[in-house]
């Protein structure tokens, strides 16, 4: 038989989903407003390059952070899908796999920072090469990082408006969070598809949906964590 003593609780599940929403709220704005601003003139390769040669530590630490936001995304998955699963355990199984291939994205998007670092640390292996050939390179993965993060939002944006539709389904979970979740999904979802779809539309008003989830960690955190049930 099994053991049902041994199987995380509700409240456990709930502490740790909000944790590692709480680290990526720390770790991706750190790395995406601050570090990689300072280090990226879209306009000028070769500044970029020698910027981010001169702070390669910075650059690294950057790198860091988005690793350690990829490793708290597959845990988020995994914890909340326990936390989910008394609702619907096929469809929380499907949020869950949403946010892992999400991950999967990033991490893929991820590597063109680890190209970036390889290019400007490897001169010696580019003796044949013209410098601003290098350096249009490094602008160019800095771009496609940027690019393939932004389709992968799309689909983040999808799996908040399954999540939502999940916690509407919930007995033990306010409805608010829910719709504020949906609403999160549909602001991921046109914000980040009209990049490619309408790209002369600003959506940046869209932005202030965003804050579902944050609200979503916050409950976790302060009242989920309470829920002590076993399944």
């Amino acid at each position: 038989m099994t053991n049902r003593s041994s199987e995380i609780s509700l409240g456990k599940a709930a502490l740790i989903a909000g944790i590692g929403i709480l680290i990526m709220v720390l770790t991706v704005p750190f790395a995406e407003f601050q570090i990689f601003p300072n280090l990226i003139d879209y306009k000028n390769p070769e500044v970029t390059a020698n910027k981010i040669l001169n702070n390669q530590s910075l650059f690294i630490v950057g790198i860091f952070l988005n690793f350690i936001t990829i490793i708290c995304d597959i845990i988020v998955a995994w914890a909340l899908y326990i936390f989910l699963k008394p609702i619907n355990k096929s469809l929380s199984l499907l949020v869950a796999w949403f946010r892992l291939i999400y991950a999967g994205i990033y991490l893929i998007a991820l590597l063109n920072l680890i190209k970036v670092l390889n290019l400007l640390t490897a001169d010696k292996y580019f003796v044949a090469t013209d410098q601003n050939q290098i350096y249009d390179q490094v602008l160019f993965f800095m771009r496609s990082f940027g690019n393939e993060m932004s389709f992968g939002l799309i689909l983040f944006g999808i799996y908040l408006g399954i999540l939502g539709y999940l916690v509407l389904r919930s007995n033990y979970i306010p409805k608010i969070l829910g719709w504020l979740l949906v609403l999160a999904g549909i602001g991921y979802f046109i914000s980040y598809s009209g990049k490619y779809l309408f790209p002369n539309i600003n959506t940046d008003l869209l932005m202030i949906t965003f804050f579902g989830e944050l609200i979503f960690m916050l409950w976790l955190l302060i009242k989920g964590r309470k829920i002590q049930e076993q399944y």
